[in-house]
């Protein structure tokens, strides 16, 4: 009964992929696109999101400074998680719905990329943080699942949304980091060439 159980989640968790495949290939490349823009051009990219979305955010963030599977010169990126002095005291003084809307206002410069992770697509700090990268002329990639909630109202059309088709936060999560390691993946293959994977 427990194994069944498990194996349904591999089961399910695959469906999923190889539905969003043909779904999120084109959003998934038009990030690597904004993204090459930004790191060639000498930007940055911000990554915020909370719980797991701030675990993805901090991820997506190691292997764009670190490496993903290749060995290349450092790019730019922050995880706005990470920080817990700036976290607390943004939270404690004002609100916790501003904690990432201030780091974006005080790091994010024209031609930046906000990486903006929601399952839910309603999370108030990244919706926060998404208006304060559009003042600051930032290009925003949000990652969200459930129809894309409020986010999906508040990108313009030069962001790029890219939206799981599932409703089940696991399994958005799976297709999230699926999706960054996708990004990871070729943004190296633009900057360095095809590499067989």
């Amino acid at each position: 009964m427990l194994e069944q159980r498990i194996q349904q989640h591999f089961i399910d968790s695959a469906d999923l992929k190889y539905q969003a495949a043909p779904i999120l290939s084109k959003p998934i490349a038009a990030a690597v696109q904004a993204l090459l823009a930004c790191v060639t051009s000498g930007g940055k990219v911000l990554a915020c999101g909370n719980g797991g979305s701030a675990a993805d955010a901090q991820h997506f963030s190691a292997e764009f400074v670190g490496r993903f599977e290749r060995e290349r010169p450092e790019l730019a990126a922050i995880a706005l998680t990470t920080d817990s002095s700036i976290l607390t005291a943004i939270a404690n003084d004002y609100d916790f719905s501003v904690i990432f809307s201030r780091q974006v206002r005080a790091l994010g410069q024209p031609g930046d990329v906000l990486l903006a992770i929601s399952t839910s697509g309603n999370s108030a700090n990244v919706l926060a943080a998404i208006e304060a990268a559009h003042e600051r002329e930032m290009v925003v990639v949000g990652l969200t699942g459930h129809g894309g909630g409020k986010m999906s109202h508040a990108l313009r059309d030069t962001d790029v949304h890219i939206c799981v088709p599932h409703d089940r936060t696991a399994r958005i999560q799976e297709v999230h980091i699926l999706a960054l390691h996708c990004i990871c993946d070729a943004v190296d293959a633009q900057l360095l060439g095809d590499q067989e994977t």
